[in-house]
């Protein structure tokens, strides 16, 4: 398909350098930093998830498309695209088959750890295994067509759990009790294998090995790691597992931030004593965001989904926050004039204002 450029004009560079520089301070000093916004609203995709999935150009006129109300609400997203390949990249580099639906992102269609033999027998791929020398590909021509002031985000990666339980299935659940060293060793080859990547990956997008763009935001670090299946096991299992795993990852990746989506609280104070670690999203339904402000170290920034119609919305949006300033709110407005409305109130709920 032709491409179409976009332009970032100057005033938004301005503003866009002075927001880089207050993500920053997030981290280096987040008592002096300001909570972020990013307001999202509907937009018409012209191709399908398939047609991205055959052709960069597409795929990257469907990212760019993104950001056009971001642009026109003024609001804290950075301006990133992100090569979309879905969350099982890494188990297909293992081996496992991906499903490529029309209308959504790939998914792991089979498990390649079969039995525990298959486990133990496990060896890291090689860098460009699976789907990893198309998204070589993709993101060059990103990299060759990219609008000025446009940022590459990092691949999806996920987590050593994660990519774990696609590889070895369900059964993964009951090796914990039938054999916690299998569980241990696949465990660990993922691991291993995913610092060897992100180093990989983020050499393809930035030469800056302090700082990277995930979820339209600014983060120290190099990665994100998602813990969704970490659910599925008691608190315990991730401690004595998957834990080791997690801190080992993010230590020699130089520090990141990790994505929660389930309901155990014990293991978010275990995150929160991980070295490196500079953010946490999770789900509002389960967690409060005013427990997590004073239990999380004061350098973690937390980023949030929220519902404006949710009570933990309506609190901020009366100007009821937490005293740790370092916080990113997603919301979604129905048009752009609704997100100007609505990104107007939450920067005028804050205490004593945007910094």
């Amino acid at each position: 398909m032709a491409f179409t450029p976009m332009t970032i004009d100057e005033s938004h560079c301005a503003r866009l350098e002075r927001l880089y520089a207050d993500y920053r301070r997030m981290y280096n000093d987040p008592a002096n930093c300001s909570p972020k916004f990013i307001i999202s609203v509907p937009t018409k995709q012209s191709s399908t998830m398939e047609e991205c999935l055959a052709d960069p150009a597409t795929m990257l006129a469907a990212e760019l498309a993104i950001l056009q109300p971001h642009l026109a609400i003024a609001d804290d997203r950075v301006p990133t695209v992100r090569v979309q390949f879905g969350t099982a990249q890494v188990p297909a580099a293992f081996g496992c088959e991906l499903a490529v639906p029309t209308d959504s992102l790939p998914a792991a269609s089979t498990h390649v750890a079969k039995t525990l033999e298959d486990v133990y027998a496990l060896q890291k791929p090689t860098l460009d295994a699976g789907w990893y020398a198309k998204l070589a590909d993709f993101t060059s021509y990103f990299l060759g067509h990219l609008p000025e002031g446009v940022h590459i985000q990092h691949p999806d990666i996920q987590s050593a759990f994660n990519n774990a339980h696609l590889i070895r299935g369900n059964d993964i659940l009951t090796d914990f009790y039938d054999d916690p060293d299998a569980v241990d060793h696949l465990l660990n080859v993922v691991t291993d294998y995913m610092i060897d990547l992100t180093f990989h990956l983020k050499a393809m997008i930035s030469a800056d090995r302090e700082w990277f763009f995930d979820w339209g935001a600014l983060w120290k670090g190099t990665a994100r790691i998602s813990n969704c299946s970490m659910h599925m096991i008691s608190p315990d299992f991730y401690i004595r597992h998957v834990l080791p795993c997690d801190t080992r990852f993010l230590q020699a990746i130089g520090g990141g931030r990790i994505h929660y989506c389930g309901t155990f609280g014990e293991v978010i104070r275990e995150f929160a004593r991980i070295p490196g670690l500079s953010g946490l999203d999770y789900d509002s339904s389960y967690h409060d965001r005013w427990e997590l402000s004073a239990l999380l170290p004061p350098q973690v920034t937390i980023c949030q989904s929220v519902s404006v119609d949710s009570v933990q919305a309506q609190r901020l949006l009366q100007g009821d926050w937490p005293a740790k300033r370092n916080i990113v709110i997603c919301a979604s407005a129905s048009s752009v004039e609704e997100g100007k409305e609505l990104l107007a109130r939450f920067r005028q709920s804050v205490p004593g204002g945007i910094v």
